[in-house]
């Protein structure tokens, strides 16, 4: 199963069911678990989620039932998410922070200081693939923010990089730094974790 797919759980006939208290019990775990791999503070993720469900009850007259109702319910929360982050680019300059975790991956003159292990992941070990979900849920938690952000809107959810380059407000420069930044914090974290060992 992909990062962001979510989980398939029996769907509730929303037009018989319409209690929000039955919503947060079904799909409130969904939901936070989807949040949380692209906010990082708790409580933001409660309140996107908590938007959600007021914006799936005001419109649950246009879930017409042609896809799986939690599929619908994350639908609303990517928007969340999205406009989150828009709000949260406002104010911000085009420039990055230094990261100091990948800097010092790297001599003065830019060349690596231990050069990167080589992976070896059997895609065909299903317990090796729920291990690596795991890790990486754990790995992207300790991403700064902005590189959170730009690998989950560009890796995890497909966007192309002009959308999430108008979603954070950045240049496309800074996009591919902070994809960078991220995808050797990420690396360097799961290798910490035991996974990806060299292929021998």
């Amino acid at each position: 199963m992909g990062v962001n797919q979510p989980v398939r759980v029996d769907e509730p006939n929303i037009r018989q069911s319409p209690s929000a208290e039955l919503w947060v019990e079904e799909y409130g775990d969904i939901l936070f678990r989807y949040a949380k791999l692209r906010v990082k503070d708790r409580s933001t993720c409660e309140e996107l989620v908590q938007e959600t469900f007021l914006a799936a009850l005001k419109g649950k007259e246009n879930f017409q039932g042609q896809c799986e109702f939690s599929t619908w319910l994350v639908g609303i929360l990517k928007h969340k998410v999205l406009d989150y982050f828009r709000r949260q680019q406002r104010d911000q300059t085009d420039t990055l922070p230094e990261d100091s975790v990948v800097e010092a991956m790297f001599s003065r003159i830019g060349k690596w200081k231990t050069l990167p292990r080589r992976w070896h992941i059997d895609p065909q070990d299903s317990a090796i693939e729920s291990e690596l979900l795991s890790a990486l849920h754990r790995c992207m938690e300790a991403l700064p923010e902005s590189q959170r952000q730009a690998f989950a809107l560009m890796v995890m959810d497909g966007q192309n990089s002009e959308q999430v380059c108008k979603t954070l407000q950045i240049s496309s420069t800074n996009l591919y730094v902070l994809l960078y930044r991220a995808r050797l914090r990420l690396r360097a974290c799961l290798e910490g974790k035991g996974i990806g060992g060299a292929s021998g």
